[in-house]
């Protein structure tokens, strides 16, 4: 760090003038980079990706896309048998074809199957698939487009409803407005950072951490660019690169400056030294730190789903450009410009937090049970956590209102259930599928099965099942289960796709992989601590700590949202029931990362303590009372960013800032402020210890063991 600050402090005006280039092409590159990413949802070689493809190439709709599903229940004294009243229904859907050109759909007008009736025969539905288009929001505009063919329509003389998954998902858009979007809730995100660092700093010091991050975001986004131009990069990118980017590289800088100020203020100590001697310490940490984060999300790599890939690779960028923001840029603008931007100037930050220095005292003399009551918390979550369901979140949760919630209310109150909104498309390779239908309406968990005369082509048909339950529901795939393998015993060729069977892949796809995925950043980031902290003990601590953090955001999010404890008085949205799939191992690799940053502040200042005194217990006082207030403004920080993401109106969004904003408080809190400072109390000077033999692997002097040396008792 010594050699790398020598070389950027000697060539101040080459190291501004590069990132003045760049920033300039990367505020141009935000838009093409964001028009390029993807929507889609890729598991090579799994049969529901595979079957959704053909469908996709042959019929030119469905897949992997819901289907659109317009719902009518006729009045008490009317069935669909009623005379006129299938002629009104094919009528009313000849509109949403109109709407929608390029979609193929099926109904008990078109086809006279039961399978699309109630029992009572009062409530029908149609199945509308729509190409995959991909983008932002897939299947909103052309879900709003059906509502707007049948505004006003009826049959036998009761309104049709549109709903299906996009359908209410869109009603949620609009209810709750257009969102954010990634600008507006980077500002609202950036507004509550500068009010952070204002309190911080009390100087205009707080705009110079604003300031790398400006630099930072857009320099990702021209990273992306170009990876999105080869490979598929989810849009949920850009969400991740503007808010996670601006709080990383916010509290990057912030760690920076806060020790810039308080080498500073020793005496005989000139500003570039100051600066030299900042990047010496706290340089070193966020060079950790940032590898800590990158390396959490490279093990997506480990997931053999592209789409899980394109964000570890886009977070790992996010950590690097942060970090070499933090380590050329910044030690520049400190050089130069940081004394007078230090103004008014004040002595806080040449001494310890009174106030986290006694808390640290206290948490010391009562380590027992500090330890004790923070892990019984802590565990109380693990335990929510393991009553995880993953699936789609329930329908009903997704909009409270509109003609999609009515549709959807049509369906459940006439015995329908949600089945139709995810059904399991089956690719038949054969001249008759009614037998297929037939077998698969036997089978348990299905309601019904039909094979429209009109979807067949190139010698395949699709004969489509609907479920009892919601398709991305445990049930749901249970009864997928049955039908892959009811599938196998026919005398025909049949594979099953569908959204819901291509989430179920997904699904084993990925957790099939976790453990892998868990055990490669364990060990990686144990390395590397175990080389930062010069000890065995202290990065197995942190390891274990940072399980848990994100075990107990994991069961923050299944009381808040699958049991609704909260959801509906915060957000209006009822118990989930249910989980993304997706969500719980993104949520791992972002919170282990980023919380594993919050350790690496106060670890390294503790050690720094602990070669200087000799005392385990000083150690834990002067690396609280220097960090603690750094840690909690840096969780505050992202915090904000994550309040500003669930500004969206989707449920996902919603339950992702919670999961990741709520983890970063606890681990701050609860974890880093107790747990942790007691937990090294309690090891004493066996945190400290690194043998010979580990030493020379990690090419670094060995920690033996050795006495405490006497604790300076303060008042």
């Amino acid at each position: 760090m010594a050699t790398l600050t020598s070389w950027v402090l000697n060539h101040k005006r080459l190291v501004v003038g590069v990132w003045i280039a760049v920033t300039i092409g990367a505020f141009a590159a935000i838009g093409p980079a964001g028009d390029s990413l993807s929507q889609q949802f890729n598991i090579p070689g799994r049969e529901g990706f595979e079957t959704n493809k053909e469908l996709t190439e042959i019929y030119g709709a469905g897949g992997d896309v819901a289907p659109i599903v317009p719902v009518v229940t006729l009045p008490q004294g009317r069935t669909v048998d009623t005379p006129g009243v299938r002629e009104e229904l094919d009528a009313a859907l000849a509109k949403v074809e109109a709407a929608l050109p390029e979609s193929m759909s099926a109904s008990f007008a078109s086809t006279g199957d039961r399978a699309f009736v109630s029992d009572d025969g009062r409530t029908t539905f149609a199945l509308v698939y729509i190409p995959a288009e991909g983008g932002v929001d897939p299947g909103y505009a052309e879900a709003r487009a059906a509502q707007a063919a049948l505004a006003g329509v009826t049959v036998g003389g009761s309104v049709v409803e549109v709903t299906g998954l996009d359908a209410l998902r869109a009603s949620a858009g609009d209810n709750e407005g257009d969102g954010a979007g990634v600008v507006l809730g980077t500002l609202v995100a950036a507004l509550g950072a500068l009010l952070v660092l204002a309190f911080v700093f009390r100087s205009l010091l707080a705009f110079v951490p604003l300031l790398m991050a400006l630099v930072a975001i857009p320099t990702t986004f021209l990273l992306v660019w170009p990876l999105a131009s080869i490979t598929d990069v989810s849009v949920i990118v850009q969400f991740l690169v503007a808010l996670i980017g601006l709080g990383i590289a916010i509290d990057y800088a912030l760690l920076v400056v806060a020790r810039w100020r308080e080498e500073r203020q020793r005496p005989d100590v000139t500003n570039e030294m100051a600066v030299r001697n900042a990047m010496r310490h706290a340089g070193t940490s966020v060079v950790f730190s940032g590898t800590t984060v990158a390396i959490s999300l490279l093990a997506l790599l480990a997931l053999p789903v592209p789409f899980m890939r394109s964000i570890g690779v886009a977070g790992l960028l996010i950590a690097l450009v942060s970090v070499a923001v933090a380590v050329t840029l910044l030690p520049v603008v400190l050089a130069t410009i940081g004394p007078k931007f230090d103004w008014p100037r004040n002595r806080r930050d040449a001494q310890a937090s009174r106030g986290w220095s006694a808390w640290a005292r206290l948490i010391v003399r009562h380590r027992w049970p500090a330890a004790v009551a923070s892990t019984a918390l802590l565990v109380a979550l693990v335990i929510a956590a393991t009553n995880i369901q993953l699936g789609n979140p329930l329908a009903a949760s997704l909009a409270k209102e509109g003609p999609a919630r009515a549709g959807l209310e049509n369906l459940e109150d006439s015995g329908i259930g949600t089945g139709p909104l995810s059904p399991f498309d089956a690719l038949v390779r054969s001249d008759d599928p009614g037998n297929v239908a037939r077998a698969f309406a036997q089978v348990d968990g299905v309601r019904n099965a039909a094979a429209p005369a009109d979807w067949r082509r190139e010698g395949t048909a699709i004969v489509v099942a609907i479920p009892t339950a919601d398709g991305n529901s445990p049930a749901g795939r249970e009864t997928l289960d049955r039908l892959r393998d009811d599938a196998e015993a026919l005398p025909t060729e049949v594979t099953i796709g569908g959204e819901a069977a291509q989430g179920a892949d997904f699904l084993d796809a990925v957790y099939g992989n976790f453990p892998l995925m868990v055990a490669l950043i364990s060990i990686l980031t144990f390395i590397l601590l175990a080389r930062a902290f010069r000890s065995l003990i202290l990065p197995l601590k942190a390891i274990l700590l940072n399980l848990l953090s994100v075990a107990a955001a994991w069961g923050l999010i299944v009381l808040v949202y699958q049991e609704g404890f909260g959801s509906e008085a915060i957000w209006g949205i009822e118990a989930t029931q249910a989980i993304n799939v997706e969500l719980p191992v993104v949520i791992f690799a972002f919170l282990f990362g980023i919380s594993m940053d919050y350790q690496v502040f106060i670890i390294s200042r503790m050690r720094e303590a602990y070669d200087r005194t000799g005392s385990t217990e000083e150690a834990v006082v002067e690396g609280v009372g220097r960090t603690g207030r750094l840690v909690t403004s840096a969780a505050l920080i992202l915090f904000l960013a994550f309040v500003a993401f669930a500004l969206q109106p989707s449920t996902e969004a919603k339950v992702f800032s919670t999961a990741l904003g709520g983890g970063i408080l606890i681990d701050a809190t609860i974890i880093r402020g107790v747990l942790a400072p007691a937990a090294v109390a309690l090891f004493g000077r066996w945190n400290w210890w690194l043998p010979d033999w580990a030493a020379r692997i990690l090419r670094v002097p060995p920690s033996p063991l050795e006495p405490e040396a006497p604790t300076q008792r303060q008042s």
